[in-house]
């Protein structure tokens, strides 16, 4: 009670699925498996996809109605590569996150690094990045993480350069009332 419930990819739900979330957020209510009882829940829903819902909606395959009741305050969040400005301060942060969980002591990324990871167009956006930091701390040999230590795709640059002219639909965040 009174947390919050975050939905991500909610374009990704069957129309089944749906039509149970719905329920949910309108009678602030669930049963769980093998009960027959309610339990009653105080939560704040936020949901996130980066599929056009309205487009959805339109072909019907997504509800009207959870969409209404989902759309309710809409923050866009631009792709990484539409704000590259944001690399350095997310590479720190993650730096920092997989240092304590691996107990390593990397300090930061080489020139050379910062160059690819301002260049690559990162089609799978902060997810992706997390993951090559994650990655590269494994892998890295010193303080600070080398080209080397990057998965093959960001080390041999003309294998993702087609990525960069695939525009991957923008992340939405619904918020319901």
């Amino acid at each position: 009670d009174k947390g919050t419930l975050f939905q991500d990819e909610i374009g990704d739900l069957s129309l089944g699925l749906q039509s149970k979330l719905l329920q949910v957020i309108q009678d602030r209510s669930f049963e769980p498996i093998g009960s027959n009882e309610p339990v009653r829940v105080n939560v704040r829903f936020i949901a996130a996809t980066n599929r056009n819902l309205e487009d959805m909606v339109a072909d019907g395959r997504f509800r009207s109605d959870l969409y209404y009741r989902l759309n309710v305050i809409h923050l866009h969040t631009p792709p990484l590569r539409e704000r590259r400005q944001d690399i350095n301060l997310l590479v720190q942060f993650f730096l920092e996150k997989y240092n304590r969980v691996f107990n390593t002591h990397i300090r930061d990324i080489s020139r050379e690094v910062r160059e690819t990871f301002l260049d690559h167009p990162w089609p799978g956006n902060v997810r992706e990045l997390e993951n090559v930091i994650e990655r590269a701390i494994n892998f890295a040999r010193g303080k600070i993480i080398e080209k080397r230590d990057l998965p093959h795709y960001l080390r041999e640059k003309p294998q993702y350069d087609h990525l960069r002219q695939r525009h991957s639909p923008k992340k939405q965040l619904l918020k319901p009332s």
